[in-house]
């Protein structure tokens, strides 16, 4: 029995445009590691004690560590939240990667609410990089692009140590993460060695869920009209100088030919309705690009939706088909 229906293709979607995307200088990083620094780079001297011993940064508990996998909590930028969890075996062989996004509103949330998630994929065998990034009282758009960014460009730069092959990853986000990744899914016209992108519940279209929480009832809807704003740097799309920003944070307008093969996850009745990804898969079967949107019964959001049973067994397949 299929783990989720998937929805038929709906030729008659459109989307207004909003104008130009914001331009987002190339995004550029340093390493530093919690257990051993690079040795000069930026970051590993801002965090540096006095002998050059690394601060200590936050890792997963001993509850969650497997035999013959090592952790380690690496910065890749000098903000507090620009930093990841990777999880690798050093056995000599390139694993393919699997990138994480937590959600929470783009304000709130932290990686370790992946915890378990990293685990799982750490167990088949994937090298895993488990991501935190600024959130939107702390940066507003596109700075959480630009980390997601950061992070692969960092995991990419050191795949050797982390027995890591660069030529293939998938990134999954979950509600605002399923927003990240995407948004990384559909950047400019293909991200190298990027082979799939996982939402599960994701924000596709931050238009949208401003539209949606206009006069409802629905305080997840109204509180993700209030959080799409609050990423936009406190402007609705309609007020002056705000346009392009939106635009920008709008997955469906970067749509293109070279964009990575997605999957996207939502119950039938939550309060991210899948017509914000069907939004997307007009576009990118418009550019060309495979895209498929599984739903199943109920109101179950994010990660409660990922645990439904099936569905964390259907994206492994959908990945592990990507990453082969």
């Amino acid at each position: 029995m299929p783990w989720g229906k998937e929805l038929p293709v709906r030729i008659a979607v459109t989307v207004g445009a909003l104008g130009l995307a914001l331009a987002v200088p190339a995004p550029t990083s340093a390493l530093a590691l919690s257990s051993a620094p690079v040795p000069g780079s930026a970051v590993s001297e801002a965090r540096s004690g006095p002998k050059g011993d690394p601060l200590p940064e936050p890792a997963p508990t001993p509850d969650y560590l497997l035999p013959d996998v090592s952790v380690e909590t690496v910065a890749y930028g000098q903000h507090t939240r620009q930093n990841m969890d990777v999880w690798w075996q050093d056995d000599g062989t390139r694993h393919p990667a699997v990138f994480l996004i937590h959600g929470g509103w783009w304000s709130s949330g932290d990686k370790k609410q992946m915890s378990t998630i990293s685990r799982s994929y750490a167990e088949q065998g994937y090298t895993v990089f488990n991501i935190n990034y600024r959130l939107s009282s702390e940066a507003i758009w596109p700075a959480q692009r630009v980390d997601a960014f950061d992070a692969i460009m960092t995991a990419r730069r050191h795949a050797a140590r982390w027995s890591f092959d660069p030529g293939k990853y998938v990134v999954v986000g979950f509600s605002a993460g399923g927003h990240l990744a995407t948004a990384v899914g559909t950047y400019k016209d293909g991200v190298p060695g990027l082979k799939g992108v996982v939402g599960i519940s994701p924000v596709v279209s931050p238009l949208t869920a401003y539209n949606d929480g206009r006069g409802t009832l629905d305080l997840n809807k109204r509180k993700l009209r209030t959080a799409a704003i609050k990423l936009a740097g406190g402007c609705g799309p309609k007020t002056k100088g705000c346009a392009r920003m939106w635009a920008s944070m709008e997955v469906p307008n970067h749509a293109s030919r070279g964009d990575a093969p997605t999957l996207t996850v939502h119950s039938e009745d939550e309060f991210v309705a899948p017509a914000q990804s069907e939004l997307l898969k007009a576009r990118l079967r418009a550019a060309g690009v495979a895209m498929t949107i599984r739903t199943v019964p109920g109101i179950n959001h994010s990660s409660p939706l990922y645990r439904l049973l099936g569905v964390a067994e259907g994206v492994h397949a959908w990945i592990a088909e990507k990453l082969r």
